[in-house]
């Protein structure tokens, strides 16, 4: 990654790794939730990336809306 990029193209890249991050977590928690009975083992995986990727949308958050999410929420 060499190229410069100005203000405006580094926003659009948050905003769309904010969007990919959103639709990751969303898709984990469904496969935790489709495999709880089934597998256990592979529902605690998704469950564990789920909340990885909830980690990345608080921390995109707070860079692109600081002060928005209240503390603890």
């Amino acid at each position: 990654m060499t190229d410069v990029v100005d203000s405006d193209e580094l926003l659009r890249r948050m905003h769309r790794a904010r969007a990919c991050a959103a639709q990751e977590e969303r898709s984990w928690r469904a496969r935790s939730g489709e495999l709880g009975g089934s597998d256990a083992e592979a529902a605690r995986e998704a469950a564990v990336r789920a909340v990885a990727y909830e980690t990345v949308l608080r921390v995109l958050d707070e860079i692109l809306t600081p002060g928005r999410r209240a503390e603890g929420t």
